[in-house]
């Protein structure tokens, strides 16, 4: 018995160091590529002659933040006689009078806007993407979710990248506005981050494959339609899409100085439901196209991204059951002595967690913040995953059971707090989860394992902080005024935990 605790506790460890290494590589292929992607941050010429561009904006139940994305759009600088905007609509509440007054306003403008509603709400957004480029006029489109700001010297900035017949994609980089609000809300902005400056950059400037990111971009429609169109037998139809256009041989250019701002939940019960939906969606990607990838005629460094790209949730259930082994561990194994830790358990932290320090240290000083920054969140990232990893293990276990599934969107803050709000079951497993890793922090000091007394109550404190504030959020959502049932987000299939749900950049 003692024998197979100890090979299946250090084969979790082990796993979760194999991606703790694999972030570390990141930072590597961007140092080792640093020329190229210097060369990338610079607007290319622009034509002669402007290529008429759309620009798609998937809307549902977004009365928030409507008006504000609306307001930024029309301020786009780009010829009118080459511009449209389409409102792809699919909301069931107040923002269809919104969205169609901001429409009217645009045309008053003398902007090329239309109000497009589909019959159904099929395929969620990649259906509504793909109605609506059905009805597009322009060969480049450009996407934005309800909650981002373009900022009007965004498509001069991107269109002249398509004068290479190759290119099919350029993806910009997310900004986070309200970042500063919090402690959570500055964590989600530096993983998020961690995505733009590290693993975009990196698989970008090593010619490895990256995805668009559902927002903040621009493809040619030739590229969207070529590669299959918009596809929902997932949940991260801008993951599926990316890689099978790349697949078809379409390239893609990553431009890390085109900025659009964004807004972050500031709830954490909104932020696991966007973290659920893409990690199921993920694994629903990975059980579509992986083997597709690693039976193609790429390089090895090729594959080996595109394996890490589309499995980094299986981390979640890794973190969970490191958490469950760790008691029983403390307890049975004997503590090593001095020499033996700073050769066995010395380097398993690093590889854990070293990794971690480079990756966002990185993350934030591309950015021209201080890399200290990120190394004193390190302890609220890793304390955040680990209270994550109970929700996103789930996630992870629908994906890989079933395909696509009802899309719950995240809801936005906007001009108005609490407009819209995320259901959730109360959190016992992760109760269950911090009283373990309450009885392993005690059981680590008082067997002298030293080593993991901190990852203990980190993971305690994870679960707690996750457990407190979904139970909070909840008692405060039944204790305000009741919306009406067409505009609630219960109404829309909140995160109720059921097969069908699923997502948070």
């Amino acid at each position: 018995m003692v024998a197979l605790l100890v090979v299946a506790y250090f084969t979790v460890l082990l796993l979760l160091c194999t991606y703790g290494v694999h972030r570390a590589r990141l930072v590597i292929m961007c140092h080792q590529n640093r020329k190229r992607l210097a060369a990338a941050k610079k607007n290319p010429p622009l034509p002669d002659e402007l290529p008429a561009v759309t620009v798609q904006l998937p809307l549902y139940n977004e009365a928030t933040v409507v008006d504000r994305l609306l307001d930024a759009v029309a301020k786009l600088d780009y010829p009118l006689d080459k511009l449209e905007i389409q409102v792809l609509d699919d909301s069931s509440d107040e923002t269809r009078t919104l969205a169609q007054s901001g429409v009217d306003r645009m045309r008053a403008q003398g902007i090329d806007a239309v109000y497009v509603r589909r019959p159904n709400r099929d395929g969620y957004k990649a259906g509504a993407l793909e109605y609506g480029l059905e009805r597009a006029k322009g060969s480049l489109i450009a996407i934005f979710d309800a909650d981002f700001v373009p900022q009007p010297e965004f498509l001069k900035s991107l269109v002249g990248h398509f004068e290479d017949e190759s290119v099919g994609m350029v993806q910009a980089r997310w900004g986070h506005m309200n970042r500063g609000v919090n402690l959570f809300t500055s964590v989600q902005a530096l993983m998020l981050d961690g995505h733009h400056m590290v693993e975009n950059r990196a698989r970008f400037g090593s010619g490895c494959m990256f995805n668009f990111s559902g927002t903040g971009g621009m493809w040619r429609r030739e590229a969207i339609i070529g590669a299959g169109g918009w596809q929902h037998d997932t949940l991260t139809e801008d993951l599926d899409l990316s890689y099978r256009a790349q697949l078809a041989g379409w390239k893609f250019i990553y431009r890390e100085d085109v900025v659009t701002p964004a807004e972050l939940p500031e709830d954490l019960s909104a932020f696991r439901a966007q973290q659920y939906r893409w990690a199921k969606g993920t694994v629903q990607t990975a059980r579509k196209l992986l083997w597709r990838v690693l039976k193609t005629p790429l390089r090895t460094e090729q594959r080996i991204e595109a394996f890490f790209h589309m499995t980094p949730h299986f981390a979640y259930p890794l973190m969970m059951l490191l958490s469950i082994f760790l008691l029983p561990a403390l307890i049975l194994l004997p503590a090593t002595d001095l020499r033996t830790m700073i050769a066995i358990d010395l380097p398993l932290c690093l590889g854990a967690t070293g990794s971690l320090a480079t990756f966002y240290a990185l993350a934030e000083r591309a950015q021209g913040r201080s890399p200290w920054s990120a190394i004193r969140r390190l302890p609220a990232i890793i304390a955040l995953g680990a209270g994550l990893s109970p929700h996103q293990t789930k996630a992870v276990f629908e994906g890989l059971r079933s395909m696509s599934g009802e899309f719950i969107r995240t809801p936005k803050r906007g001009s108005t707090a609490g407009r819209y709000r995320q259901v959730a079951q109360l959190p016992l497993v992760e109760i269950g989860l911090m009283l373990v890793c309450a009885a392993s922090t005690v059981a680590s000091v008082t067997t002298s394992h030293w080593f993991a007394t901190p990852f203990a109550a980190l993971f305690m404190f994870g679960y707690g902080y996750v457990a407190f504030k979904v139970t909070s959020e909840q008692m405060a959502h039944r204790r305000a005024p009741q919306l009406p049932a067409e505009s609630s987000e219960l109404a829309a299939g909140a995160e109720v935990e059921t097969p069908s749900v699923a997502r948070a950049a």
